[in-house]
């Protein structure tokens, strides 16, 4: 499958998740997210508007790397032996704002020269400042579905275990990705998404984006804490965090 989008663009998202267990619980808010070549994620922004909206390379992978982000997407790959080229790597992100990121989930679109799709990387952060990367290989047959272990903690209401499986989408007009995650027994306990309408980040749409919502991370950090009180408040149990050992590549 080949994917030919235009990149930087902007991505009116919309983020919805939902828990199914012990009680059905769910929300969704709207954000503003880039979609970026790895290889010039800043290309969106003028110099002078990046204090309010950039993407930098060390708020990815490992934060005291400081080569350029589309050299830590191939190295993560070369270091997890992973046989993709990543020609080409779109980055679906949130901004940083103010000197504040918070992107609970990267997702790292990695394409061969003919722009075919060789799969995806799920970058995903929590609240303690940990990173995990999980790479999601392709089928032929269903090249936007994968599966793969839960292997780091997200939520302090759900226990590392289980399995993800995540499907992504990938067009000139949309972009997509939604997570489930299946419980040992069988069971679907939580699903999260987020989906969005791509536009060219011109000069004037950019600036309107970074003007009508300016502190995107600092926003959805304050969204998730609330919502992680109110499942407090109904008597969920908190699991204990684990210590976590970012996958060699992260290094």
């Amino acid at each position: 499958m080949s994917v030919t989008v235009q990149a930087p663009a902007t991505v009116r998202a919309q983020v919805h998740h939902r828990r199914m267990r012990p009680f059905d619980y769910q929300f969704s808010h709207g954000t503003t997210m880039w979609l970026v070549d790895a290889a010039e994620p800043n290309a969106a922004f003028p110099r002078w508007l990046r204090p309010f909206a950039s993407i930098r390379a060390e708020d990815h992978f490992a934060a005291d790397d400081a080569r350029p982000l589309v050299d830590k997407v191939r190295h993560f790959l070369d270091v997890e032996q992973i046989p993709w080229s990543a020609h080409r790597v779109l980055v679906l992100a949130n901004a940083r704002s103010l000197g504040y990121v918070f992107d609970p989930l990267t997702t790292y679109f990695c394409l061969d020269e003919t722009g075919r799709l060789e799969g995806v990387l799920a970058e995903v952060h929590n609240t303690y400042g940990d990173r995990h990367c999980y790479p999601l290989a392709v089928d032929e047959s269903m090249p936007t579905r994968s599966s793969v272990d839960k292997a780091f903690y997200v939520s302090p209401f759900f226990a590392v275990e289980g399995r993800y499986d995540i499907r992504t989408r990938l067009d000139v007009g949309e972009v997509a990705v939604v997570i489930t995650l299946t419980a040992p027994d069988g069971r679907r306990v939580f699903t999260a998404s987020v989906h969005g309408a791509l536009a060219p980040a011109t000069r004037g749409r950019t600036l309107k984006k970074v003007a009508a919502n300016p502190l995107p991370s600092q926003r959805v950090s304050a969204l998730i804490r609330w919502h992680g009180v109110r499942l407090w408040l109904r008597r969920l149990p908190v699991v204990p965090r684990p210590a976590h050992q970012a996958p060699k590549g992260m290094s």
